[in-house]
């Protein structure tokens, strides 16, 4: 749709040691309002140690049930590469794996099967290594912010019980 902002992916990290793993999208007008949209929609209350978000339009996709596309020569860039391994409901994301150096985007899908050892990847996908933009170390305890908040359920705010009170006439009543 031309009137909606361009749309970014948002991988995380949750923890260190843990790949950075695509958990949904954002809508901004440019790269730093997407991160900051991520951080509020993706890290307010799970851990967070780093975001990044990436023009969607700069991924390229593919499954490995179609042909792979047609690679074309170009000068040598740095791709980041993407896998998922299953379709288990559980197990839907898709987890950075590696970068590959490569003349475009296709060859770098080309490689990324025996680059990283993953015979049994649905999915791939390759990111121009530039088109990332990713979070600050020094944000991270804005990401954590959020842990400390009480969680309430809905049980717990009496809501209808005063509503009812305030109908009744008696909320001066405590």
């Amino acid at each position: 749709m031309p009137d909606q902002w361009p749309r970014y992916e948002v991988f995380k990290q949750a923890r260190a040691g843990e790949p950075h793993r695509n958990v949904g999208s954002v809508h901004a007008p440019d790269a730093e309002i997407a991160l900051l949209n991520a951080r509020d929609v993706f890290a307010r209350r799970p851990s967070c140690l780093s975001l990044w978000v990436v023009p969607a339009g700069d991924i390229l996709m593919w499954n490995v049930v179609e042909p792979p596309p047609q690679a074309t020569p170009g000068a040598v860039r740095t791709w980041a590469v993407c896998a998922k391994r299953s379709q288990r409901q559980g197990m839907t994301f898709v987890d950075f794996v590696g970068m590959v150096e490569a003349t475009s985007a296709a060859r770098a899908l080309h490689l990324a099967p025996g680059a990283f050892d993953m015979p049994d990847a649905l999915i791939w996908w390759v990111i121009p290594e530039s088109s990332i933009v990713r979070s600050e170390p020094e944000d991270v305890p804005g990401y954590a912010a959020a842990t400390g908040k009480l969680f309430r359920l809905p049980n717990q705010y009496h809501t209808v019980f005063t509503m009812q009170k305030i109908r009744r006439g008696d909320e001066g009543d405590e």
